[in-house]
């Protein structure tokens, strides 16, 4: 099924749900559903390599203790036959809501230790939803088959030259929930600039035997996944890369493990958490044992699309070393916050790229400051304007901004220095041109 198909698909499920269902919600119910019937598939096929009749593969269950931990340790997670989304599918007419309940219950209770921070919980929006579907039992029982029968005609193998999830994700904000982002500042990435972010990166990275990126607003996923993607190219062997993923809201918090999981990552390469980024700094610690573990993580490169303008707390962060040497951002906009937060985190001879609001170049106080400390320590190493419209939901101009940790001079803000900081409040000149060395 290709983009178009798919999208027409959708679309047409989408309408026959808007009565029962906000428009914004209805991802939720299709991407968790999509990702159910992923493991479905994933452990059947597992059972089919290991040669098991069709007769074993319906006895399969908790009581058989031994195969079930034997499955937990293989693929992080068990599914009992009768919870299968294919069983779902054969029950016909026998099917019920219930039977969606009880699976994703018995889920939580099937997961290997060793990765629960990959599927805990990772169906919890999906399962809360379910009451919204319908005033009774037989009402949300109609409208889950009907979400059934969509999702098993979505392509979900991995072998798609698109992203699955994250076109679908894209597709729904651009035509049902951009209201929804908007008012939260929140903007899916473009595939295009998810690309191009993704190929400069890769090529700084290229020579690396073993690498960890990081997005600390990490959405569905999709940066994170292309730039691995992008870094595979260059990097030899099985899990050589180690994804760093922090977002704030429990729903996108899930989306991204769905899709990361979904696109074949090995959860021992998966590292994240459900957190502030900015209140909380991370990556830092591990959830619940931070006095044990409170150890500062630096990785290869960041990539991040955060809330544009979003309001945050400053109080008390002149203290934070995340800060300390560039300043504070204001509070009505936490651009910068999260552009140092970033840098923070960056190895010395890293890299990162941020997606930001055009007027990160040119507002004045506090962030003029920032600017003029970015460029005085030669931060900076390139700028590139984005055409407008390009992200669903708003017309706000943005900006690509990649920058290195080493301080080296670069022969244009050489060049440039002089007349940039007779007016450090505004750098015109480096919004409308790439940088380079």
């Amino acid at each position: 099924m290709n983009k178009h198909q798919l999208a027409s698909t959708i679309w047409e499920s989408a309408n026959q749900m808007r009565s029962k269902i906000e428009a914004n919600e209805y991802k939720d119910f299709i991407l968790g559903f999509i990702f159910y019937k992923y493991l479905s598939e994933r452990e059947l096929n597992l059972f089919q390599k290991e040669k098991l009749s069709e007769d074993e593969i319906k006895k399969v269950d908790e009581k058989d203790v031994k195969y079930a931990k034997h499955v937990r340790e293989t693929l992080g997670y068990f599914i009992a036959y009768n919870n299968l989304f294919s069983t779902w599918l054969a029950k016909g007419n026998d099917f019920d809501v219930k039977d969606v309940r009880d699976a994703l219950s018995d889920f939580d209770q099937n997961i290997d230790e060793v990765y629960k921070k990959v599927f805990e919980k990772i169906f919890n929006t999906l399962q809360t939803g379910l009451s919204k579907l319908g005033e009774t039992s037989g009402s949300q029982t109609k409208a889950v088959k009907k979400l059934l029968k969509l999702i098993k005609k979505i392509p979900m193998d991995g072998k798609q030259d698109y992203d699955v999830l994250g076109f679908i994700y894209e597709y729904l904000i651009s035509n049902f929930a951009a209201n929804a982002g908007k008012k939260a500042g929140e903007f899916y990435t473009p595939h295009e600039v998810s690309v191009l972010m993704s190929e400069i990166v890769a090529e700084h990275l290229k020579d690396r035997k073993q690498i960890k990126i990081y997005d600390p607003t990490s959405g569905s996923g999709s940066l994170l996944i292309n730039i691995g993607r992008s870094a595979a190219k260059y990097i030899s062997g099985d899990g050589k890369i180690d994804y760093y993923a922090q977002e704030l809201k429990e729903n996108t918090f899930n989306l991204t493990r769905m899709n990361l999981v979904m696109r074949g990552i090995k959860p021992a390469n998966i590292n994240v958490r459900n957190g502030d980024t900015l209140e909380d700094d991370w990556p830092f610690f591990e959830e619940n044992k931070k006095e044990t573990t409170y150890k500062l993580v630096r990785v290869d490169a960041v990539v991040s699309n955060p809330p544009y303008s979003q309001k945050w707390d400053p109080k008390d962060k002149e203290f934070d070393p995340r800060y300390k040497d560039f300043g504070v951002a204001p509070k009505a906009k936490a651009d910068f916050a999260f552009l140092l937060h970033d840098l923070y985190h960056l190895e010395d001879d890293g890299i990162m790229t941020i997606v930001l609001p055009h007027g990160v170049l040119f507002r004045g106080g506090e962030e003029a400051k920032i600017r003029e400390n970015l460029i005085e320590k030669n931060r900076i190493d390139a700028i590139i304007g984005l055409p407008e419209n390009i992200f669903f939901g708003t017309n706000i101009a943005t900006i690509i901004m990649v920058l290195k940790k080493i301080d080296r001079v670069r022969t244009f803000l050489s060049l440039m220095r002089p007349r940039v900081l007779k007016n450090p409040g505004k750098i015109t000149s480096l919004g409308l041109l790439i940088l380079r060395r």
